[in-house]
């Protein structure tokens, strides 16, 4: 009988951050994952090019995403228009399991100095997509620049508190939480002056 379910590559996803957080991301296998997934090696490999990816698949889909969005903003949409356009389409593919890994991704990334540089290449990677994307509606670049940096940080605080294991309501969707950084950012770069 075949080992394969629908859900594997979540199943990879959660039992390696586990792994990580638990024993450290050095010291996890990729035959550890598998059997804590319940899945075979050969599964882990279907989904997976190594370890490695499995921290870095969401960042190429959240990259995507953000410059979908403003890439889809209307014509006439100012720089930050156009990048609170692409936060909404960012948070609006978010889901309850997105969050669920948010204490596990950050138990891992703490424990091990290569992960944090990877989480901190995550944020110049969505800013690199987010400016290329501005660029394409014909922002100047440093206009571009400070656009998408406040827009990492809106995802990024607003996803944080989103995730915030420690609130006993249910937080709803990212997307609200995400609106509300980005103009309190706004705010305050406009008491900037």
């Amino acid at each position: 009988m075949p080992r394969w379910k629908p859900d594997a590559r979540q199943r990879l996803v959660m039992a390696a951050l586990g792994l990580f957080a638990e024993q450290g991301y050095d010291e996890t296998t990729v035959a550890q994952i598998s059997e804590r997934a319940g899945l075979t090696r050969s599964t882990f490999f279907r989904h997976f090019a190594d370890k490695r990816e499995i921290l870095t698949t969401g960042q190429t889909t959240l990259s995507r995403l953000l410059a979908e969005g403003i890439d889809a903003a209307p014509v006439d949409a100012t720089p930050m228009m156009a990048v609170a356009a692409g936060l909404e389409r960012a948070s609006g593919e978010m889901t309850s399991f997105n969050r669920e890994l948010s204490p596990l991704l950050h138990a891992a990334i703490e424990a091990n100095t290569e992960l944090q540089e990877r989480n901190a290449l995550k944020s110049i990677g969505m800013a690199a997509a987010m400016v290329d994307a501005l660029k394409r509606r014909n922002v100047a670049d440093p206009t571009a620049h400070v656009a998408a940096e406040l827009g990492v940080l809106a995802f990024r605080l607003g996803y944080t508190r989103w995730a915030d294991p420690s609130r006993d309501e249910d937080p709803g969707e990212l997307a609200p939480h995400t609106r509300a950084a980005f103009d309190e950012l706004r705010a305050a770069a406009a008491e900037l002056r």
